[in-house]
């Protein structure tokens, strides 16, 4: 029998988030031996998809996994937009997860349960068992600033947050347009208003919340909320960047492979919209001719058009190739022969960020992907397209200033034009460079962050330690009597 500190870790069922709370996962254990994770993971559909599958299937021996029984959403309508099919799904998971979670404490003791930051009702549940509760937050701590902020900003404004003419202020972040504020925030009757302050609401019971950022990053937010914790901010804790060092296997990758390889260093803009994004058609028609017609290389991961700009990446089905490039322009993919390549659906992002072909990424500003690109050096172009990506998009490009950021028409369209002038400035302008030098220097801040004395890794290591030290307290951890 084994003495180990168990902490239990909860899930939601997007991808992009799976992905980051498992990289810390990793870390946490890697470095703590002490320490023993089970995640607990809500779900839908019949079956757990290949992705998800490969992602827990090489997570080390030291952490469990249990998959938790699939949610019915039958009664929902058939073409519901993915962010209400999770939302959905996390609200009907409270039991089953409030039952996994008594049985693990009962068995096992529990020290602390970590919960995404999605699913902020799981902070209460642990509160009911006494356990500590923390809450990981997978994208920035500028996000974070407003979230904690946004009872205050909500009883301090009046006016829909859309109609504000100057830009808002939020502790320790650069003022945001309001048209740059995260999708809950742009209709104050909706129903994901509400839910997104009720969740906000909730941080406030965690003990602490876990940021997949670095100081070197976000330094005057993260110190601003640090500052408040005395005012009953929870304790924030940058620990990132937390990115996949590996990515799945997904089939043959030669074609890709051979396409880079030909290139010069730093010459190929490399174009995804993440795990989920999708354009419209009359959008990826424009993004195609500005490609087209800036002459300069690039890698694009083609995805069909969706009403709602997004798809379910928990159900990624794939799309016959000649499908899927109808919607280029005609002619597109034989004029660009030798000059792009046009890949369907998905590709290994991670791997072709490090290739030393790539010069630059149009991106969709998911955090996943901006940290990737980061750690690997890459300056960017920011295109956002739903959730707090806008968001993103404004601290990368106005406070950071490692990106630049296409205009739109009055139909929320990027026209071929302006492609093609933020595509050359990025790639063999001026602008490009500076970009270019910033973003070397906040690669060489991620590595440092992450080495063994680092800030990140510092932080990680001493609430691992803190955990580890109230688990010795607890009792004895045994694998056998959880039944998994």
């Amino acid at each position: 029998m084994e003495t180990k500190t168990h902490i239990a870790l909860v899930t939601v069922p997007v991808y992009s988030h799976l992905r980051s709370i498992l990289e810390f996962t990793k870390t946490l254990v890697n470095l703590n031996q002490n320490i023993h994770v089970t995640c607990i993971n809500p779900t839908f559909g019949s079956s757990i998809c290949n992705n998800v599958k490969t992602l827990f299937e090489t997570l080390p021996s030291n952490i469990n996994y249990m998959f938790l029984p699939p949610i019915n959403l039958q009664d929902l309508p058939q073409d519901i937009h993915p962010a209400l099919k999770v939302q959905a799904t996390i609200y009907r998971s409270i039991p089953s997860i409030d039952d996994a979670l008594n049985t693990l404490d009962s068995s096992s003791k529990l020290v602390a349960v970590v919960s995404d930051g999605l699913i902020t009702q799981v902070l209460q549940l642990a509160k009911k068992l006494n356990i500590l509760a923390y809450s990981y937050f997978p994208s920035t701590t500028m996000l974070l600033s407003l979230c904690l902020h946004s009872s205050n900003l909500d009883k301090t404004i009046s006016s829909e947050y859309k109609d504000l003419l100057e830009p808002l202020e939020i502790p320790g972040c650069i003022p945001i347009h309001s048209t740059d504020l995260p999708d809950p925030m742009q209709d104050r009757s909706g129903e994901a208003y509400k839910v997104f302050l009720e969740g906000n609401d909730r941080f406030y019971l965690a003990d602490g919340i876990l940021v997949n950022s670095f100081l070197a990053l976000e330094e005057m937010t993260i110190k601003a909320l640090q500052q408040k914790e005395c005012e009953g901010i929870p304790s924030i804790y940058p620990i990132g960047p937390f990115v996949q060092n590996v990515s799945c296997d997904k089939g043959s990758n030669f074609e890709y492979l051979k396409f880079l390889d030909k290139q010069e260093k730093k010459s190929i803009l490399y174009v995804s919209f993440g795990s989920g994004g999708t354009l419209s058609n009359e959008q990826i028609i424009e993004l195609a001719f500005g490609l087209e017609l800036s002459g300069q290389i690039f890698f694009w991961v083609l995805r069909p058009p969706n009403k709602f700009g997004v798809i379910d990446d928990l159900d990624i089905s794939e799309y016959e190739d000649d499908i899927l490039f109808q919607y280029l322009p005609n002619g597109f993919l034989e004029r660009t022969k030798g000059k792009g390549l046009v890949v369907p659906y998905w590709a290994p992002q991670v791997e072709i960020l490090g290739h030393s072909s790539i010069g630059g990424f149009l991106c969709h500003c998911g955090w996943n992907s901006t940290l990737e690109s980061i750690i690997h050096g890459i300056p960017l172009i920011a295109w956002p397209l739903f959730a707090e990506q806008k968001m993103n998009a404004a601290l990368l490009s106005d406070g950071l200033k490692v990106a630049i950021r296409p205009k739109v028409n009055e139909k929320g369209i990027v026209e071929r034009e302006e492609i093609v002038k933020v595509v050359k400035n990025l790639m063999v302008g001026e602008e490009g460079k500076g970009i270019r030098e910033r973003m070397e220097k906040l690669k060489g801040d991620a590595i440092d962050a992450l080495k063994e004395n680092g800030s990140s890794t510092r932080t990680l290591t001493q609430l691992a330690f803190k955990w580890e030290s109230l688990g010795s307290h607890l009792g004895t951890y045994n694998d056998s009597r959880l039944g998994l």
